[in-house]
């Protein structure tokens, strides 16, 4: 990620082909009416999947490739939140933080006492309407990778993950053993889904909104697994 950070762009965006990327309407319309971009200035174009290449802005859908391909591999271990959707646009905003902090998967979880459920037809839209925010703050946070955002999971599929622990109070510190967070509901976790004999993570002392236990959740990891905190012995 440094090197696409360190390519002096003054944006970056995805597209399908890096032989020959060019912009949906969406995208021009940003670097057109939104940046003010200007013909000839740097444009990072990445297919997602951590290849990128310096372009130059064209004023017209196709960019002008100006540099060779590069690989970014991705992190390692990967990092996934599932958290359980709230009220409003609370999960638009957890899911915008957990893609600039570079989480690598997030997943809506639908738990025994979630009030929002994602659930058959009626999680399309939510769904779509979360990858779209995702794919938005890749591009403003410069990720060559964009970050998986799955459909809802039961409690039981997202506990069946491998590395799952849960977000509970007084749980352990968080650790790259468990790289896959469950966070609940406003209501808490129910009996069954506490019995469930998973690992446990402690976010802190207080009592967090599920949005923020989500984000506080990928912050820790994600600077565990950058060399930023070192782990709890």
């Amino acid at each position: 990620m440094a090197g696409l950070a360190a390519a002096g762009a003054k944006a970056h965006v995805f597209v399908t082909d890096l032989a020959a990327p060019e912009l949906d309407t969406r995208d021009r319309h940003h670097l057109e009416q939104v940046l003010r971009l200007r013909v000839g200035e740097v444009v990072t174009a990445s297919d997602g999947a951590g290849r990128w290449v310096a372009c130059r802005f064209a004023g017209r859908p196709a960019l002008e490739v100006d540099g060779q391909v590069t690989f970014e591999p991705a992190a390692d271990p990967a990092i996934t939140v599932a958290f359980a959707p709230v009220k409003g646009d609370r999960p638009e905003w957890a899911v915008q933080k957990l893609t600039e902090l570079g989480v690598d998967r997030i997943i809506p979880l639908l738990a025994a006492r979630s009030v929002v459920r994602w659930t058959g037809d009626r999680a399309a839209a939510p769904v779509a309407r979360l990858r779209r925010v995702a794919r938005e703050a890749a591009m403003q946070s410069r990720r060559p990778w964009l970050p998986e955002v799955g459909d809802s999971l039961p409690f039981a599929a997202a506990a069946a993950l491998p590395g799952a622990a849960l977000a509970v109070a007084g749980g352990d510190p968080p650790s790259l053993d468990q790289p896959v967070v469950l966070v609940g509901p406003e209501g808490g976790w129910d009996p069954d889904e506490l019995g469930a004999e998973l690992p446990t993570v402690g976010l802190g002392p207080h009592v967090l909104r599920t949005e923020t236990a989500a984000v506080a959740a990928g912050s820790l990891l994600v600077a565990l697994r950058w060399g930023l905190l070192s782990p709890h012995r």
